[in-house]
């Protein structure tokens, strides 16, 4: 195989195979094509390979001379992508290849995502399947699906057959940085039933805006407030001051992403609209003095109506209470780990529907017990209030190994290849190896890859020089496995 725009990149073989994975589509959810081929290159080479419903593809390689009776290694990868791509390009990703190109110093596609994330996995491993003078032990590589949109491949693949126990994940972004633990997680969410009525009086609209907002997991422990939790405390403060009817509740849109605004209309008996500015300008100085939020802006509006469908008075208060209740952000540090959260969560959405509150959670933990914990305490929350508590999308912790083969050896050769220590790191988010984790007990793994920059955006790009020594490095991780 010859690439066509890669040709010349080193080293060659992976470049090939990643160029040719390039000309596939393959973005979530569209992953027929791209499995097919692994098992295509499986067949052409007379590989063993399974291949589910799923399109989870999996194949197995016998070691190489001297080494067919060292225990197996698992490479681990995913074949799907984010596709993102700019206004102005007429590629469609459904059915389109990538314009995949390089400057010398990176490689990227015209337009769109480049993939690299996690194409470069599967590049890796075609090429180390397709080179019989590689000396390595034998071979599980399993590739999965979807997991860019909940790692659902991990989820529903059978590894039952894989006789591994060391597994080299390949879905890092960084060189030299060996990630060894990832937090498990879940979404869960409570609906408080609420009822309704006429009510009369005049109708503020309050804000809370300007807040830096960001990623759940990876920025959870830094000085960012909750547009949510900050309105909750700022009902509090103005019920305080009168009686309060809810009629509109809206924060946030994701719930792995921190609430950057929210805005609340009621209807305020006896209001007057500078008591309440009053006491949102006092509250915006002390989030300004407790949080890194500069921009942050809270405020109350007079609304051109008088009245309207509330929530009574006690309703009102049973909200306000149930949002002061709900913890939120950190909950507890890595005894392991320095500066690694190891619990959190973060009341991503608030909304009041017709009949029902709905608070919606991103639950986070590197420790399984303590998510469970923080899960039954969200769902004896619910229960105080009156609620109904649901969970989904629950993935396990990939917990830190306080001994680890596989780590001690990946640290040794990298020193002696490159004079100097990796860095090795725990991370606040998920990935695949937790779920892999809990299906193979005992696994030991780490995860590594070559540079990339702006991932899941069409100025993603992959370094071609840390690409090179990223294979050469995983190269002398087989040999001395």
């Amino acid at each position: 195989m010859r690439a066509v725009k890669l040709a010349g990149l080193e080293p060659a073989s992976v470049f090939a195979y990643f160029e040719k994975i390039c000309s596939i589509p393959h973005g979530s959810r569209n992953t027929k094509a791209i499995s097919d081929y692994l098992v295509s290159f499986a067949q052409e080479h007379g590989l063993e390979y399974r291949q589910d419903e799923l399109n989870n593809v999996i194949i197995f390689q016998e070691g190489t001379c001297g080494m067919e009776d060292h225990p197996p290694v698992i490479l681990q990868g995913h074949m799907d992508m984010v596709c993102e791509k700019d206004d102005d390009c007429r590629i469609n990703m459904e059915t389109d290849g990538l314009d995949v190109t390089h400057d010398g110093a990176y490689v990227f596609a015209k337009g769109t995502t480049l993939g690299g994330d996690d194409g470069i996995a599967v590049a890796f491993a075609l090429a180390l399947l397709a080179d019989k003078s590689i000396p390595h032990p034998p071979l599980e590589v399993v590739i999965t699906v979807d997991e860019e949109i909940g790692m659902e491949g991990a989820t529903g693949i059978d590894l039952s057959e894989l006789k591994g126990r060391t597994l080299i994940n390949i879905d890092s972004e960084e060189e030299g940085i060996f990630t060894v633990s990832c937090a498990g997680g879940a979404r869960a969410t409570i609906s408080m039933p609420i009822t309704r009525r006429a009510v009369y009086g005049p109708c503020v609209r309050l804000t809370v805006e300007g807040l830096q907002g960001g990623h759940s997991g990876v920025e959870i422990h830094k000085k960012r407030a909750n547009a949510n939790k900050v309105m909750g405390e700022l009902l509090l403060r103005i019920q305080k001051l009168m009686p309060l009817c809810l009629t509109k509740f809206t924060g946030g849109s994701k719930d792995n992403a921190i609430p950057r605004s929210c805005s609340v209309t009621l209807v305020a008996m006896g209001s007057y609209i500078e008591r309440i500015n009053d006491v949102a300008e006092q509250l915006e100085k002390e989030i300004r003095e407790a949080y890194d939020e500069p921009e942050i802006r809270i405020y109350g509006d007079d609304v051109d109506a008088f009245g309207g469908n509330a929530l009574p008075t006690d309703v009102t208060d049973q909200v306000i209470s149930l949002l002061m209740t709900c913890p939120n952000s950190v909950q507890s540090w890595s005894q392991d780990i320095e500066g690694l959260v190891q619990t959190s969560l973060n009341l991503g959405i608030a909304k009041l529907e017709k009949e029902e509150l709905q608070l919606t959670f991103a639950v986070r933990s590197s420790v399984n017990q303590e998510k469970r914990e923080l899960l039954n305490q969200l769902a004896s929350i619910a229960e105080k209030y009156g609620a109904q508590y649901s969970e989904m999308g629950d993935y396990p912790a990939w917990e830190y190994r306080k001994e680890s083969y596989l780590r001690d050896t990946m640290v040794r050769v990298y020193r002696e290849m490159f004079a100097k220590e990796p860095e090795v790191v725990a991370i606040h988010a998920g990935l695949e190896c937790g779920i892999l984790s809990d299906k193979l007990p005992g696994l030991d793994c780490v995860s590594i890859g070559p540079e990339m920059h702006d991932i899941h955006t069409s100025r993603e790009k992959l370094g071609i020089a840390s690409t090179k020594r990223t294979w050469d490095f995983l190269l002398e991780i087989l040999k001395a496995l």
